[in-house]
């Protein structure tokens, strides 16, 4: 599997993993690839959320010729790979770490931004009428030890008396009652807003409305060589090149190695991996009794989620292998099967019949950035640390305005900051290893 640590980008004309999304394809769409020389307003690289938000928004409402180049075809990266879940928030500070590290009124206003982001993918899904299995369900965020409940406890609380927000603290008996019968699970918050998606369906819904806006895009054409003369910026593909005034990043965890020096050292790439049962029976679906469209996540360092998806089948995700090479070893499938029957007894030894992993970015300082060159001339949004589904739509939208109408933004560290740089950057896998052993104890 491609790693971005080790290579400077993805091989062309992979097609889409063996994912259960892929296979829920009717059609498997096919992008040409760039063969000639193009010119455009901005250029965009990776057509996942970010990238074709951004292309969108741009073409749409600021009339930008954008052109768009993807390694593979739209939606190949995560944003094809991932579970779903269209959740309030990104990157990993809990809301009391914000309030310590900016304030209150920061804190509010990304929450806020966290809302927006939802009824962001919501309004695009309408817009586009994009066909991609919306569930509701809600999204509930477990306790797996009694000693997190105090802390979910006083978040919802806040979240209700302070941020406006209508969410509710459920206890260890009311889970079990209202939500799912699982495993060593003490209580959590419920999100009612929150619902699921076929993940590739939303990509590739983005792509027919960023298509119909009139945005080029072209898929299996990695960029080999970028070049900058004054104000131009000239990418080269393996057939073709393009020139343009602008050139956004949006390769989120599948940046590679030597991209550009704006991202260079700036994210570390995580693979995080998904099993998906065959259909479960009305037997143990009465067992686990799980509400329609429940998306879950627990508290762990090393987190598990799971959702009920409209066939009835169980997807299960957590953390994967630390390298590319390691990341279809059936150890982490099994692991991962392991870790369902943890929370599942009655799911013992159930086919999985599907298995797939994907890089997420993390970042240093656990939130992601939108960054620009010194010149106003290179954009990034990336650092999602693997709960950007909706982030990520939203991030293509302030790129756009951060582009053409930067006024617009709201005061938030998320877009006013670059991405700090990881030290001792040769060390991180390292890092990854021993923060993973150290997570399995204390998990």
């Amino acid at each position: 599997m491609y790693d971005p640590l080790i290579e400077s980008s993805p091989a062309p004309n992979q097609g889409y993993p063996s994912s259960y999304w892929a296979k829920s394809l009717d059609l498997i769409p096919k992008t040409n690839s760039l063969q000639t020389s193009v010119q455009a307003d901005v250029a965009v690289i990776g057509a996942g959320y970010t990238g074709l938000s951004a292309a969108y928004h741009l073409q749409k409402h600021y009339a930008k010729k954008v052109v768009v180049v993807d390694a593979n075809e739209a939606g190949w990266g995560c944003s094809g790979r991932n579970a779903g879940f269209v959740l309030p928030g990104t990157g990993r500070l809990s809301l009391l770490e914000m309030e310590d590290k900016w304030g209150v009124d920061s804190a509010k206003g990304i929450f806020h931004e966290f809302m927006t982001s939802i009824e962001t993918v919501q309004g695009l899904i309408e817009q586009g009428n994009i066909d991609c299995d919306k569930t509701p369900g809600g999204y509930l965020k477990l306790a797996h030890r009694r000693a997190k409940v105090a802390t979910l406890r006083t978040q919802a609380e806040k979240l209700n008396a302070q941020y406006g927000e209508s969410v509710r603290f459920v206890n260890s008996k009311e889970v079990n009652r209202d939500f799912v019968n699982s495993a060593n699970m003490y209580g959590g918050i419920y999100f009612d807003k929150c619902f699921g998606v076929n993940p590739l369906k939303l990509a590739l819904g983005y792509l027919a409305m960023a298509n119909e806006a009139g945005v080029t895009v072209f898929g299996n054409s990695p960029v080999v060589d970028w070049q900058q003369s004054g104000a131009t910026h000239t990418l080269r593909t393996s057939h073709g090149q393009i020139t343009a005034d602008q050139v956004v990043i949006a390769t989120n965890g599948y940046t590679g190695t030597n991209l550009h020096d704006i991202v260079k050292q700036r994210h570390f790439p995580v693979l995080s991996s998904i099993i998906v049962t065959r259909p479960l029976t009305e037997q143990e679906l009465s067992s686990i009794q799980i509400r329609f469209g429940l998306m879950a996540m627990d508290t762990r360092r090393k987190k598990y989620y799971y959702r009920l998806l409209p066939d009835n089948r169980i997807l299960f995700g957590g953390r994967g292998a630390i390298t590319g090479q390691q990341a279809n070893d059936p150890i982490n499938k099994q692991r991962l099967s392991k870790g369902l029957e943890a929370t599942f007894p009655i799911l013992k030894d159930i086919p999985i019949e599907h298995f797939w992993s994907g890089w997420v970015s993390a970042s240093y300082d656990k939130y992601p950035r939108l960054g620009a060159s010194d010149d106003e001339s290179i954009f990034y949004s990336m650092g999602y640390c693997g709960s950007g589904l909706a982030f990520s739509t939203l991030a293509g939208k302030r790129l756009a305005q951060r582009i053409c109408e930067p006024e617009a933004l709201p005061q938030l560290p998320f877009w006013q900051t670059p991405l700090p740089k990881f030290p001792f950057s040769s060390f991180r896998r390292l890092g990854l290893k021993a923060f993973y052993l150290l997570a399995n104890i204390r998990d």
